[in-house]
This record gives C-alpha cells, structure tokens and sequence, in this order.
C-alpha cells in the first residue's frame, strides 16, 4: 500500500510543477512592454556668469606720425651736411647744411650798399634843416628848400630798398641751415651731401617723422560715429582708445581720440577719426596698420553668456537652458549686446544657470541632455576675448 501512495504524491507534485510553470509562461507573455528608454542629447554647456563688459567700437586703423616734415631747400646751393640717418633729434637740432658762402657775400654786397646810402641820406637831411633855415630867413626861394625834401625822401626810399635787400640776403644765410622745427626722428635722406640741390627739387632733402606721440587715423559708420560721439559729448571728452596688433592681437599702446573729421564721406558712409598715442615704447610705427578699439561705457555686473548659446526663433531670442533632472528648458531672453564671443543678456538669465553652448539643434523642450561642459565657460569666452561691437 505504500508504493501507490508515493506514486500519487509524485505525481501531484509533478502536476504543480508543471502548473507552476504554464502560469510563469502566461505572465512572461502577457507582462506590458516597458517603454524604452529615450537616449540624451550631448552638449556642450557653459555657466552664465555676473561681471563688467566694456562696450567697445572696433576698427582698422594705420599709425602715422604725430608730426611729418619733408625737409627741402629754400636756396639753391651744394649740400655739405645731411642729419645721420634714424637718428632722434630735438626741435631746433640741424638737419642739413647748405654752402652759404654765395649768400654770405650777398649779404655783404648789401649791407656795403646800404651803409652808402645811409650816408647819402643822412648828409641830404642836413642839406634840408640847412635850406630850410634860410628861406625862413628869405635868404633862399622856397621852391629850393621843396626840391631838397623831395631829395632827402628819394634817399629815404633808397634806405629802405638796401634794408629790403639786407634783409633777404640775411633770410637767404639762414635758409643755408635746416633746422628741426620739431622732435622726431630722421628717415633715410634722399640727397648724399655734395650734391647741387635747388628750389624747385620735389624729392627733398631728408624726412623727419615725430613718433612721440604718434597719431592713429581710422573710418567708423555713421551708426558708430554717432556712438562716438554721444559717449564723447561731441568730442569735447576723450575716449579711450586702444591699438592692438593685426598679427597677434597684442596691445600696442593706449591713448585717447582726441579728433573727428568735419565731414561724412558720403561715398564710403563713413568718419575719419584721428587718436593720440603717447607711444613711450616706440611700439608704433608710421604706416603700421593696426586694430583699433574704442571704449564707450563699461557695463557693470551683467549676465553674460557665449553668443553661440543664443538662438534666434519667432518670438524672439532664446537659450536652452538645463534644469533639473538635466531636462533642455527653453528660455526666451533679451539681449542687450554681443561682444566678441560674449552677449549681453538684459534680461530672461541671472547668473549660475546652466545653459546649452552647442547641439542646440537636436534639441526640443524637455528631452533629456548629456552636459559636456566647455572649457572655460562663459566667464573664460567673456574674458579671454577682447569685446568688440
């Protein structure tokens, strides 16, 4: 009897087993699908940060001397003496001699005739008080005493021509000695001395460029020139005016516009400006060209972004920006400037946000994002740049 009662039991736990397993099967076939997961978007984040911009105007300009002088004769003559090359002089240093020796011996021949003269009139004024006497005294006609004035004034004007001719003999003297009538240095001479130079050369003799200080010219629109001049109370206030390198955008120097043309160019559109720069490290140089940066105000702790965060869409500016759960959320804002690779955010940011610097694109609202932080953030893009407008 036992034999069949643990046949029975075998076979009723068999039987479970089995239903055991129809159920699992059942269940595993009829469980709901799970949604699949949907995957990130990689991009690249940065941090809006709070500090100062300064609003700039950026141009290219070209250095030139503060001063320039082509030296060229006023005499013609030999050249004995020309001022070294490249060398600096002062204002009244000699920069080239002419012989004089020609006009030396004018000035003498002239002085000679006018010291003659002098005589002449002097002995005639004598003759006069003398004629004049006696025909007070009736011992002589009137007539010859007005004939003997009208001689005095005849040596008179002879006087005053031999003076006429001193004097530009003594002009001519001078001419023979070219002085500097400014500091600067002295460019690479055109004539050797020995030659014969005269008045009507063109080339002249030697260039004298003064380059403390040096002046940087350069064209802004008329949108920027009324900026300018706003910021500047119609240039009766210097701006601040930086020239950097075109080769390595290094600065070159800081000085102030100090001079607007009295014109727009109204084929170009544009405004001349002229700066003054110190130039105490000769770091410009006549006919360089340079980049050119004007300050205009400095706007104090605002929300700054990258520029390549802001999108533009229908209603307006936006950025992404990432909330929490690293959830894309869009953000409308309004930009108050772009500088360089900075914008301005008025308002729609504060500062700390995360937002989307790059892949944009293949973002919407809501999906989740990969934040692959850029380097250096808004912060390192705002102040590692120089603004420009």
């Amino acid at each position: 009897m036992a034999t069949p009662r643990r046949f029975r039991w075998g076979f009723v736990a068999l039987a479970v087993v089995f239903v055991a397993l129809v159920v699992w099967l059942w269940i595993s076939t009829h469980q709901p699908a799970k949604a699949p997961k949907s995957p990130s978007v990689p991009v690249n984040t940065a941090k809006a940060s709070l500090q100062d911009i300064p609003v700039v105007v950026s141009a290219i300009g070209a250095a030139q001397a503060w001063q320039a002088v082509t030296v060229n004769a006023q005499v013609t003559g030999k050249l004995t003496y020309v001022a070294p090359e490249g060398a600096d002089v002062q204002a009244g240093a000699l920069l080239a001699q002419i012989d004089c020796g020609p006009y030396e011996a004018v000035l003498t021949q002239a002085q000679g005739t006018l010291h003659k003269d002098q005589a002449v009139l002097e002995e005639a004024q004598i003759d006069l008080k003398r004629y004049q006497t006696l025909a007070a005294q009736d011992s002589i006609s009137k007539q010859q005493a007005e004939d003997q004035a009208q001689l005095a004034k005849q040596d008179e004007g002879v006087v005053q021509t031999d003076q006429g001719n001193v004097a530009a003999a003594k002009i001519n003297v001078g001419y023979c000695r070219i002085t500097a009538p400014t500091s600067g240095r002295v460019g690479v001479r055109l004539i050797d001395p020995g030659n014969i130079i005269t008045v009507a050369g063109t080339t002249g003799i030697v260039t004298l460029n003064q380059i403390t200080p040096m002046a940087v010219t350069f064209t802004v629109p008329e949108g920027d020139f009324q900026r300018l001049a706003q910021a500047s109370n119609g240039f009766s206030k210097p701006l601040a005016t930086t020239a950097l390198s075109q080769e390595t955008d290094q600065p070159l120097g800081t000085g102030e516009l100090t001079v607007s043309d009295n014109h727009v160019d109204q084929t170009t559109g544009t405004v001349t400006m002229k700066a003054k720069f110190p130039n105490d490290a000769k770091q410009l140089w006549p006919g360089q060209f340079v980049d050119v940066r004007l300050t205009l105000q400095t706007l104090s702790n605002v929300v700054t972004v990258p520029a390549a965060a802001v999108n533009q869409g229908p209603k307006g500016a936006y950025v992404y920006v990432v909330g929490p759960g690293n959830k894309a959320l869009m953000q409308p804002v309004q930009v108050m400037t772009t500088q360089d690779t900075s914008a301005v955010i008025k308002s729609g940011l504060k500062g700390g946000e995360t937002i989307v610097t790059d892949g944009q694109m293949t973002l919407r609202p809501g999906l989740t994002v990969s934040a692959r932080p850029a380097n250096g953030g808004a912060g390192a893009n705002a102040s590692s740049k120089k603004p420009t407008a």
